[in-house]
């Protein structure tokens, strides 16, 4: 018997498995990535304290583009990494959420890194 596989349970594994290896500190914070199949979320996590310190998503009125495709990866790319430097966040952990290092997720981190982000 053919059995179907649970994409969203096996993006949830390899979520946990990155999570083990790495973690946000107030000095080098966590950049996390969110895409769902309409919007595409980023955040700078501290994990030590907890706290959400930048956000930017597609739902944001300097995004122009509001679908999930790469070029609205740019946009919240450049975004994310424009806040953070307001915030003097210079360097950050990038984490991919579980999803593979292709497309949409590339497309985010290169804008981040060509805005001034170093990972």
């Amino acid at each position: 018997m053919i059995t179907k596989t649970d994409r969203k349970f096996e993006r949830t594994r390899r979520h946990i498995r990155v999570r083990r290896k790495i973690s946000g500190t107030a000095e080098c914070p966590r950049l996390c990535v969110y895409r769902s199949n309409k919007n595409i979320y980023a955040q700078v996590i501290d994990d030590v304290s907890g706290k959400t310190l930048v956000q930017a998503s597609t739902l944001d009125e300097e995004v122009k583009t509001k679908h999930s495709n790469k070029a609205a990866a740019k946009e919240v790319g450049t975004l994310i990494a424009k806040r953070a430097t307001e915030k003097n966040i210079s360097t950050v952990v990038y984490d991919r959420g579980g999803y593979i290092y292709h497309g949409i997720v590339k497309e985010l981190a290169e804008a981040a890194r060509e805005a001034g982000l170093k990972f």
